[in-house]
């Protein structure tokens, strides 16, 4: 994998037990009740956005860390990359 593949990489790395954020590597939970209380507590933090410290970047990060357990919320992160990547592939066509 060259530079710029590694510091793309978006995801769950089930090998090494840690969410890949572009360049950062976040370790997880290596017990599924973890991984889902972790995206959970993200998720809830994330609706909570308009208070202080907390934010709206968790929602995302949430469904992230969620999408490695839960098949419905893989499936929805998947269709989500696809259209993002055919988006991305038309605008730079034209």
């Amino acid at each position: 994998m060259d530079q710029r593949e590694k510091a793309g990489k978006f995801g769950f790395d089930a090998a090494s037990g840690r969410l890949h954020l572009g360049r950062v590597r976040v370790p997880m939970p290596r017990s599924r009740i973890g991984r889902i209380s972790v995206g959970t507590a993200l998720i809830g933090g994330g609706a909570l956005g308009f208070l202080p410290i907390l934010g709206f970047w968790m929602l995302p990060l949430g469904l992230l860390v969620l999408s490695h357990d839960l098949p419905y919320v893989r499936r929805k992160r998947r269709r989500l990359t696809l259209w993002w990547g055919r988006k991305r592939a038309a605008r730079q066509k034209s």
